[in-house]
């Protein structure tokens, strides 16, 4: 596809410094990219640390309404884990995406044994986080969470936590009424079925399908691309946000990644421009009422 198809497009998944992790690039490097492509905005995510000062001084001062920046908080053990203060102070600093445990996710520990893209140089261990027990109860501070996010309308991002934990979230969350959910990479050492895919984008979550994680697309990436054939064909196109998960350090480009990504949408999967205008920035632009 000709490169005018970015023009318009919302990533609501980019990993930018300042972080505790190495990173390719910064918020106001990123904001050069976008503007450059003619993104509508982006959203900063930091798995150790709440994005909202950075995105928030760049927004204002070098943004200046050509490109929208979005912030986030991840409930890790580095912000308290489920820290209902620390969910309110980022709502007041203009925060929506909320993400449930990613690196102090068990699972998260368990797939990627240390080695993981996205660390800091943390001298303090991770102590591993499962949220759900065996018999399918939720921790009673995680529900608290859900019912903040629900009341305040705030945007849910699933996490690095196993297929029973994510199910058992995004069930949760519609539950006691939050309204938006986006699950991040159930492709990518989740675990998902795309039985349970199915059920979720029933249920009104949106599917993350990012570019960060097939070789193809990503240095980094160690998924085949028939994941990416199995995923359209097990689930309709609507349901999708496509994102990008880039920004680490040596990964490249987040733009250029999301560039080459959509070609290959295109020449593998026969997706067309509108498929990419829905899943690339109407989608995201329904999630994040933007």
């Amino acid at each position: 596809m000709n490169r005018s198809i970015l023009k318009g497009l919302i990533d609501l998944h980019v990993h930018t410094g300042p972080s505790t992790a190495n990173r390719e690039l910064d918020v106001a490097d990123m904001l050069t990219e976008a503007r450059a492509a003619g993104y509508r905005g982006f959203l900063v995510k930091d798995h150790y640390f709440p994005s909202a000062l950075g995105c928030t001084m760049i927004e204002k001062h070098l943004a200046k309404g050509d490109v929208r920046i979005f912030s986030s908080l991840a409930l890790n053990h580095s912000m308290g884990l489920f820290n209902l203060k620390a969910v309110d102070t980022a709502r007041q600093m203009g925060t929506q995406m909320i993400y449930f445990p990613t690196v102090s996710a068990k699972n998260h520990i368990d797939a990627h044994k240390g080695n993981f893209a996205g660390s800091g140089m943390a001298s303090v261990k991770e102590e591993p986080v499962v949220y759900v027990d065996e018999d399918g109860v939720m921790m009673p501070e995680a529900v608290e969470i859900l019912k903040y996010m629900a009341a305040n309308d705030m945007v849910l991002g699933t996490g690095h936590g196993s297929a029973w934990e994510i199910d058992h979230l995004v069930t949760k969350a519609f539950e006691v009424g939050v309204k938006r959910v986006l699950v991040n990479h159930p492709h990518f050492h989740i675990g998902a079925t795309y039985e349970q895919m199915q059920k979720w984008a029933k249920m009104g979550a949106y599917i993350e399908l990012n570019v960060c994680v097939f070789s193809d697309a990503s240095k980094l990436g160690p998924l085949p691309w028939h994941i990416v054939d199995e995923m359209l064909e097990a689930l309709p196109i609507d349901c999708f946000i496509l994102d990008s998960d880039m920004g680490q350090k040596g990964n490249g480009s987040p733009v250029e990644g999301m560039m080459t990504f959509i070609n290959l949408l295109e020449s593998r999967n026969g997706l067309t421009e509108a498929d990419i205008e829905l899943i690339g920035k109407t989608n995201p632009a329904k999630l994040m009422r933007f």
